[in-house]
């Protein structure tokens, strides 16, 4: 019996945004299975809780088949672990994104050859968009409806 491809796509997602939900399709149309791991990220002080950053991934990617959401307060590695993950998913929006992502992918090949990373671009459409420029507009009152999943604005205007 053929294994399955199962990759795990980490992030904030502090929200969750049109460019992430591009990766998150992009990844599932090359792996049996992706999952969507939400990081606590304390140090980078979310504006959303854990829990209501899981909750709009997965209302989010409720209609993608294979497609599973997780929180994680651990190092990414030993997640893909748990999760019999091979494959770890990057977005790349920009040259800036690149060194940085880099590094990262060399740090966990580091720690384990055999999990590999792969890079993936948002459509052009969503290249601009990252949570921090979602999470400024939010805070002054501004429109997001294009950056957002629609269910996932409808949360946060619920939340607001």
């Amino acid at each position: 019996m053929k294994s399955r491809k199962i990759a795990l796509y980490p992030g904030t997602f502090d929200p969750i945004t049109n460019g992430h939900f591009d990766i998150i399709e992009r990844a599932k149309n090359l792996f049996d299975e992706v999952i969507v791991a939400v990081a606590e990220s304390k140090d980078k002080n979310p504006m959303f809780t854990l829990e209501q950053r899981i909750k709009m991934v997965e209302i989010a990617v409720k209609d993608i088949k294979d497609v599973r959401v997780t929180g994680f307060n651990n190092l990414t590695i030993d997640l893909a672990h748990e999760h019999d993950a091979r494959v770890l998913i990057r977005g790349l929006r920009a040259v800036s994104d690149f060194e940085y992502e880099l590094q990262l992918g060399y740090l966990n090949n580091s720690l384990d050859e055999n999990i590999e990373t792969v890079y993936l671009m948002p459509k052009l459409k969503h290249a601009f968009i990252s949570s921090s420029i979602v999470r400024n507009l939010l805070k002054f009152n501004g429109k997001t409806d294009h950056l957002l999943p629609k269910e996932v604005q409808q949360v946060i205007g619920s939340l607001r």
